[in-house]
């Protein structure tokens, strides 16, 4: 099970990173603009209906995943979207990742594997009492609103503060739609698909996942990736590991295991920021 969890989890991650890439590819193409029009002009991109698919084929991926796997376990794989999206953008969009983002890559890497063999997640619930749903909601759900009222009081603030607050906002919305959806997904295979359809959890994770999709638009529109890339990455991977223990009862390794833990988990931190220190230049190196 742990495996297949693995396997969908590494796909979800793949296959997110593909629709990015093909819908970033997409909307280079269509002049610029909003609403209706826009996406109109975008359906008509055979690029944008990939990259559709790809997001479409994430999300089942992702549940996937979830239904064999703890959620400390799934969630902190998806940190590899980031790497996956440059091996893919890169030659669509015909550029070239200079060798100081292949040392990133190789980080992001490398530290992920050294945290998640370190840390041995495991656990198989996928059901929580309301006794842990609530103190979790309110937590979660009040920290992603004093976020949202704190960069939205002062337009006027730094971007990189803006950004920062925002991309933790969604990453904590992205990790408790993971928790949602792996509960949500216990049910359907527990119990069918009329069970799956009469849970709050079903609705929870759908509103949730908008949610941190829109904090995601406006995380990316307030200030550079380097101020909100890191807390999206990090603070979903670790808010995820917190939630499947509190919610799940799920389990990592403690003790001396902490130190490999604490290392990789800097080493993860280290090829992000590079990563995001290499992309927005990426538009001056092509071939």
């Amino acid at each position: 099970m742990t495996g297949l969890a693995v396997l969908f989890a590494l796909l979800g991650a793949a296959s997110n990173a593909m629709g990015t890439a093909f819908q970033r590819k997409a909307a280079s193409r269509v002049a610029e603009g909003g609403g209706l029009r826009l996406i109109l002009q975008l359906a008509r991109q055979p690029p944008w209906l990939i990259g559709i698919a790809g997001v479409t084929g994430a999300a089942l991926f992702q549940a996937l995943a979830l239904a064999n796997g703890p959620l400390s376990l799934v969630q902190p794989l998806f940190i590899l979207e980031l790497p996956f999206a440059l091996m893919i953008a890169i030659p669509l969009l015909h550029r070239r990742l200079p060798r100081a983002g292949w040392w990133a890559v190789a980080g992001v890497v490398a530290g992920l594997g050294l945290v998640l063999l370190s840390a041995a997640p495991s656990g198989a619930r996928s059901d929580a009492s309301m006794e842990r749903w609530i103190p979790v909601l309110i937590l979660c759900l009040g920290t992603v609103a004093v976020a949202v009222a704190v960069a939205v009081a002062r337009p006027g603030r730094p971007p990189l503060f803006r950004a920062a607050v925002l991309g933790s906002a969604s990453a904590i919305s992205n990790a408790l739609t993971a928790a949602l959806l792996k509960s949500a997904v216990g049910t359907l295979d527990d119990d069918g698909f009329v069970a799956f359809l009469g849970v709050w959890q079903t609705y929870g994770f759908v509103v949730t996942g908008v949610v941190a999709v829109l904090l995601l638009e406006n995380a990316l529109q307030a200030g550079p990736l380097v101020a909100s890339q890191p807390a999206l990455t990090i603070g979903d991977a670790t808010l995820s590991l917190l939630l499947g223990v509190t919610l799940f009862d799920e389990t990592i390794r403690t003790g001396w295991w902490l130190l490999p833990e604490l290392i990789g988990a800097g080493v993860v931190l280290w090829g992000v920021l590079r990563l995001t220190r290499v992309v927005p230049h990426l538009a001056d190196m092509a071939h």
